[in-house]
């Protein structure tokens, strides 16, 4: 019970933390672009506590699975004085509009990039050495003479100490041959090894084209790094994760991956626990996964995400002309179906994977 309770206070500090950051993403920038803001929530539903400030009312509703900001003349519907035109969203230039709904997800982008700035500069960035773990005994780097324990130093002349680049000059080497420096016993060897063409694929289907038949031993380093290169890192690192969420998710559609992968808020609750148990450096390193896939997501061309709204400006700005009305009712209806039965499987997921252990 104790652990059941951990694991959902986890996950609601995460989830609460990632939606602030989203909505504050539109509020600031709908308040810096003249547009009256009305309401900023936490949350859905009833609202627990409220407070007004000026003309915006900032509340903590009961529902935590998200949270929105309501701003003048957001929807058709809403009835804008002639004194208030000048704040309504609706009244706003196309680009404006489109920054504003852009921002949340941009914001949570952001969020990953400072978290993981923080972690490297003040922790350091980990990182696999290149010490083999394992040699296949069919395949080349064994009949180079390669074994368990060896430190690969260099590839090519060049010198190398993360397995990530070790294993990225290898599947980029397109066969010709590799020549490695080694450590071995305390001293230096070099061989040559020449590539072997496979059928490997990676965790994404992803067909790997080249081999040397050698596994990494999981051993781990921390490096500390200087703050301006750890924000290089940390930007690197968001656009990676950002591009891998995004090929996950094509494989998925694509069906080379199975959605059995896809969880919902009883994996989170899990995850966010265990993360947490071990230390604030990995519950926030999970919060930056995280931001990441809600910033992801929340772009996808959906209509009732932030991209949907986007896709509507975009034909707006091909047409000249927003899109109607009941158009926009129908595509947010197909939206919010789409939503519930991909929330749906991944809520029969988390409770299949929960009985399975």
């Amino acid at each position: 019970m104790v652990t059941v309770i951990y694991a959902i206070v986890a996950a609601a500090i995460a989830l609460g933390i990632l939606i602030v950051f989203h909505e504050f993403g539109h509020f600031i920038v709908a308040k810096k672009s003249g547009v009256g803001v009305l309401t900023f929530s936490i949350g859905f539903g009833p609202k627990l506590f409220k407070k007004k400030v000026g003309e915006t009312e900032y509340a903590v509703s009961a529902i935590p699975f998200g949270g929105y900001v309501k701003m003048v003349g957001e929807d058709a519907g809403d009835e804008v004085t002639e004194f208030d035109v000048h704040k309504s969203f609706s009244h706003q230039s196309l680009i404006k509009r489109a920054m504003i709904v852009a921002a949340g997800p941009v914001f949570n982008l952001l969020l990953a990039v400072g978290i993981y700035t923080l972690i490297y500069a003040f922790i350091g960035v980990a990182f696999q050495t290149t010490r083999v773990g394992g040699v296949n005994p069919d395949l080349p780097a064994a009949k180079a003479g390669m074994q368990k324990g060896d430190l690969v130093v260099a590839i090519n002349g060049r010198a190398v100490k993360r397995w990530e680049d070790l294993s990225k000059t290898i599947r980029e080497s397109g066969g010709a041959p590799l020549n490695l420096r080694l450590q071995r016993d305390g001293q230096e060897i070099e061989v040559a090894v020449q590539p072997q063409k496979s059928e490997e694929r990676n965790i994404l289907g992803e067909k790997i084209e080249w081999v040397l038949g050698i596994q990494g031993n999981g051993d781990f380093v921390v490096e500390k790094i200087a703050p301006w290169s750890a924000a290089g890192l940390a930007f690197v690192q968001t656009r990676d994760l950002s591009i891998f969420t995004l090929a996950t998710l094509y494989r998925m559609v694509k069906g080379d991956l199975s959605p059995k992968n896809l969880g919902g808020p009883i994996m989170i609750a899990r995850v966010a626990g265990q993360q947490a148990r071990e230390g604030l450096t990995n519950f926030f390193a999970l919060l930056a996964v995280l931001s990441v896939n809600l910033g992801v997501l929340n772009l996808l061309p959906i209509p009732v995400l932030d991209g949907g709204h986007l896709l509507f400006f975009l034909i707006e700005g091909i047409l000249g002309r927003p899109v109607g009305e009941k158009q926009r009712e129908r595509a947010q209806q197909v939206g919010v179906a789409l939503l519930i039965l991909v929330m749906a499987y991944a809520f029969y997921n988390d409770i299949t994977r929960f009985f399975e252990g």
